[in-house]
């Protein structure tokens, strides 16, 4: 079983930035990849970004490409989201994830573990 919890959510103006964190306990953090999805009020849940377990691969949505950036420190079971340039189309509830795959995977069915969420909001 792994644990996560996100947070660093919250109100920001468009152009801003904010940096979301994603605390993990439980099973051996290191042994998964990490995504973060995104899910807006009537909206399906979408694929953010994601990391694998060596920190040598990331993926992206083109919708973040160039503006967010995910990381993960395994000595501190946290991996962060860097999301910089904000538009009010970013705003959502933001969820990180855990997946016992070998690649990086990009459908939330893969994932296996979840956190509860953080919301962030972007004004015009």
């Amino acid at each position: 079983q792994v644990q996560l919890v996100e947070s660093g959510g919250g109100l920001v103006q468009a152009g801003g930035s904010l940096r979301l964190s994603c605390a993990a306990s439980g099973r051996t953090f290191s042994n998964y990849n990490i995504g973060w999805f995104r899910q807006a009020p009537g909206k399906k849940r979408e694929f953010v970004a994601a990391i694998n377990r060596w920190s040598d691969s990331t993926v992206y949505a083109d919708s973040v490409k160039g503006r967010f950036t995910i990381s993960r420190d395994n000595a501190k079971n946290m991996v962060y989201l860097q999301m910089n340039s904000l538009k009010p189309e970013d705003t959502a509830v933001y969820y990180c994830a855990a997946a016992g795959t070998y690649r990086i995977v990009l459908s939330a069915t893969q994932y296996d573990y979840w956190g509860q969420g953080t919301q962030v909001t972007v004004s015009s």
